[in-house]
């Protein structure tokens, strides 16, 4: 049947499309900016006729509204990473979340271990071929769509085309919703302030002209751009980039050009942004999107001479254990990809594995490098793979080094009202010895 046959016969609306949803089944739903708003509101209006759905996503953005108490029993959310709009839901019993590494997630797929039932996504148009592009989100989608049992697409015109390992043919798509409507942002934000950009500058210190980066989102990400505006021949290799790389891509800072894996190319699963960044990326082939098992992979990783990963934490303690996904017992985020690039990097010719946070938080009246980790944190980054620990007072090198010359490192960099208080816990856990009392 040609192409355009096929995609005439396959298009339904949105209510259409989900009246094929059934209970007990699970569903798996795109993240990010690609988030299908239009077929979860669908799924919604269906919830009357439904019970024990099983719904799994990364970080969505919009809302989450089958997390809402009113739906209990009719939706479960389960969360492979966590964002805003579902953590209460997971804090209250009302939702799950499951700590893996996201170069694992399609795995489960394929394996069979998670089955997927339907899988709700969004697409630009198709070209003349019948290929439809994820546009901003590969992430763990394509892999969910080549092994779900049905396959529901949003096709958005304001979805931007992109390239790379990112298409779907309209036949491999079982039913197909037209939209036309803007795609979800996230705002950047305007927190790279003094303290982020301190923080930075010994980031920065430590990139080598040449290097391939993974970075995130946020305020030290997008101060840590900012601060390479003097580098070289810069590349990118991660699981996601914001905004903040347009102006280094623009000013020839970030080019690939000494990479020697995909030289040339800016190599990701997903984009979070907002409509400049999908504007930059439409039709263009600096960058190539791949699934995320490939991105995140650290075998593929490592074949990056010089990568640099620079990822962020919620709590360290002095022996140099990351909690980056916890509050405490309270899920906050995801596992994520930090032990896959911090793993990766570690194994790079050149490579440069590093943690970055503020030394404090609320407002200063607490140490996140702390004595020990909250009770019930999660350990994201054991402390046998931490490399190089960055604050804004400075940077600490852990890897090989013995729990007392970690105490020691760590403590040099945590704010200054909070180090008599780590010294003392570190003599009394015998990390440290207490200095000599000095005689009158």
């Amino acid at each position: 049947m040609p192409w355009r046959e096929e995609y005439r016969r396959k298009l339904k609306t949105a209510d259409e499309a989900l009246s094929l949803l059934r209970s007990a089944q699970r569903v798996w739903v795109q993240q990010g900016n690609s988030t299908p708003q239009p077929l979860i509101d669908a799924m919604i209006r269906r919830a009357p006729l439904l019970r024990d759905v099983e719904v799994m996503s990364m970080l969505t953005l919009g809302d989450a509204p089958y997390t809402l108490p009113e739906f209990a029993g009719t939706f479960r959310h389960g969360g492979l990473f966590l964002g805003g709009n579902v953590r209460q839901a997971v804090r209250e019993g009302r939702a799950d979340y499951t700590p893996i590494f996201l170069s694992e997630i399609e795995g489960l797929f394929l394996s069979g271990e998670m089955p997927l039932d339907i899988v709700l996504l969004q697409v630009a148009p198709p070209d003349d071929h019948g290929y439809l592009s994820l546009g901003t989100g590969v992430d763990c989608t394509l892999t969910a769509a080549r092994t779900g049992r049905l396959v529901i697409a949003e096709v958005n015109d304001h979805m931007p085309r992109t390239c790379g390992d990112c298409f779907l043919h309209v036949s491999e798509i079982d039913v197909l919703v037209e939209t036309s409507r803007p795609l979800l942002e996230l705002p950047r934000e305007s927190c790279a302030d003094d303290l982020h950009h301190r923080i930075a500058a010994h980031v920065a210190a430590l990139v080598p002209d040449g290097a391939t980066l993974q970075l995130g989102i946020g305020g030290i990400p997008d101060a840590v751009l900012m601060a390479l505006e003097n580098h070289r021949d810069l590349g990118i290799h991660s699981e996601l980039v914001s905004d903040g790389v347009i102006p280094l891509i623009e000013k020839g800072v970030i080019n690939g050009a000494r990479k020697n894996l995909h030289p040339g190319k800016a190599i990701l699963g997903f984009v979070l942004g907002t409509r400049e960044l999908f504007d930059f990326l439409r039709d263009n082939p600096f960058f190539e999107f791949h699934p995320i098992r490939y991105v995140n992979d650290p075998f593929v990783i490592a074949q990056n001479d010089r990568m640099v990963a620079i990822n962020s934490a919620l709590q360290i303690d002095l022996t140099g254990q990351v909690c980056a996904d916890s509050i405490g017992t309270r899920p906050y985020s995801g596992v994520g990809g930090q032990t896959d690039f911090i793993r990766g990097a570690a194994r790079s010719k050149g490579g440069v594995p590093i943690i970055a946070l503020p030394s404090t938080a609320r407002g200063g009246t607490i140490s996140r490098i702390a004595p020990v980790l909250d009770p019930g944190a999660g350990v994201v980054t054991s402390r046998a793979d931490v490399h190089y620990v960055v604050t804004e007072h400075g940077v600490a090198y852990l890897h090989g080094k013995s729990l007392r010359q970690r105490a020691e490192a760590l403590i040099a960099i945590a704010d200054p009202k909070f180090r008599d208080e780590l010294y003392d816990f570190a003599c009394r856990s015998h990390y440290l010895e207490p200095a000599p009392a000095l005689v009158a």
